[in-house]
Formats: structure tokens, sequence, C-alpha cells
């Protein structure tokens, strides 16, 4: 039970949560964060050999022609061969076969492995995280990502963990920052599941996307290879945050980029 809560202080104390967006956030623009894609710095041949063995399953009987479609499809064998459970702050391919044996894997290993798997399939992907401004223990944020659809000529919200997009009245899929825009006007932002047996829930909808103290923020600069090297090295036996706090020091780190607002109101 110690050692249980020790390991708990040492990955999830609110102090440690809150010396990270310090030391990784900046502000942006929405401009300026149009052409970031998680691609740039992972190309095809980056990526673990699991993704692959794992795609040619996916996609066995075929492959829908559209990114939008393409996607559905990977989300909807994700959530019928995998199970949730304890975060796992482990190495990319590590966190996909965990997540298939149903061990673990909350909503940021999930993002992580439909990056990986966007990738494969020539899919512009990125990944978003949200938190509370001002900043409350009780939030634990969410992770989920975003796709660039050809057909469309647009980002789209895709939160894999639910297989849920938002659209306007007018039924067109949103981006994140169509999302949030359209919220904080008081505007009207559907949102539903293309997994048949999904039920989502409301509250979480609303503490996650919709509510006036919730920001978002883009996830840059992740090099996948370099944080499975340094994770295979370090775990179980070093705590997660010294580990990503090497990488920081050494000038490798991904950061945090608020295109819609100022990342110190987190603080206040």
């Amino acid at each position: 039970m110690v050692l249980k809560k020790l390991r708990w202080i040492l990955k999830r104390h609110p102090f440690l949560y809150i010396c990270r967006f310090w030391l990784l956030s900046k502000n942006s623009s929405i401009t300026a964060i149009e052409p970031i894609a998680y691609n740039t710095l992972n190309d095809k041949a980056t990526i673990p050999s699991t993704f692959f063995e794992i795609n040619d399953l996916i996609f066995e009987l075929e492959k829908p022609r559209t990114d939008l479609d393409c996607v559905k499809h990977m989300v909807l064998w994700l959530y019928h061969h995998t199970k949730v459970g304890p975060g796992l702050s482990t190495s990319s391919d590590q966190a996909l076969k965990i997540l298939l044996y149903g061990k673990g894997g909350v909503c940021s290993d999930i993002a992580q492995v439909f990056n990986n798997l966007c990738v494969i399939n020539g899919i512009q992907v990125r990944e978003w995280g949200t938190t509370s401004a001002p900043f409350n223990r009780t939030n634990g944020g969410h992770s989920f990502n975003e796709i660039f659809s050809k057909e469309l000529q647009k980002w789209i919200l895709i939160d894999a963990s639910w297989g849920m997009l938002f659209y306007s009245e007018q039924s067109e899929p949103l981006s994140v920052i169509e999302v949030y825009k359209l919220s904080r006007n008081g505007q009207k932002v559907q949102h539903r599941s293309f997994v048949e047996d999904v039920i989502i829930d409301k509250e979480q909808v609303m503490r996650n996307y919709l509510n006036s103290n919730i920001v978002p923020f883009l996830i840059c600069n992740y090099k996948n290879t370099t944080y499975d090297r340094f994770l295979k090295f370090g775990r179980p036996f070093v705590p997660v945050f010294i580990i990503h706090a090497t990488v920081l020091l050494l000038g490798k780190s991904y950061h945090y980029k608020f295109p819609l607002d100022d990342y110190k109101k987190i603080f206040s």
C-alpha cells in the first residue's frame, strides 16, 4: 500500500502536474499551429514493427478510400480489440501490446497508438490535450486527436477513446479550434460516436470539451523514437517524470502550444 501511494505521488502529484505546464507551455496562435503535424518528426520508417503487424489485421479485408473513413475503421477495430485500464507510461509498441492484452491504457495511450497507425496509413495527425484554467486537481485532463482530411481539406477532431466526432448545426465535422470557438460563443455543437454500442457520458464531454474553464493545447515536437528509447531503457526502474525531465534537459522534449488561451491562466 505504501509503495502504491509513493508511485502515485511520483506520477500524479498536482505539484508535478503544474511544474510540467510551467516548463513545457508556450502561447501560440491559430495560424501558427495550422501546419503542425505529428508526421513531421515521425515518418513511416520510424514506426515500430508491431504497428505494421496490427495495421495488417485492421485492414485485412478492406481499406476505405477516404481519410475519415479510414480512421473510423481503425478506431472501431481498436475499440473491439483493446481494453482500457491504468495509465501505462511506456514505449509506444509496449503500450499497444498492453492495450491488446486488456491490461491497461488511458486516453493518452490510445491517442499515441492512434498517432502511429495514422502515420503508417499516410494520414496527417496530431495530438491534443486539455486542462482546466485555473488548475483544478479534480480534473486530470484528457487526450484526443485531430486528423487532416484531404477530401474535406480541413482538420477534424476525433476522440479515439469514444469513437466520437463533433459536428456543426449543418452536420459538418469540426476541428478542435472550431469546437472550442463555437462552444465559447454559445453556438450549438453536436457530438456523437460512430461506434454502435458506445454510450457517451455527457458529463465527461462537458468536463473535457464544453466547459468554459477547459483550455486545449497542441502537443508538439514529440519524437516517438526518442521517447521509446528512453522509456524502454528507464522503465520500470526510473520514475517516469525523471525520464521526461532527462529528455527535457537534453533539449529533445515535446512542448505544449496554446492557440486560444494564455497558458498562465492555469496558474491563476
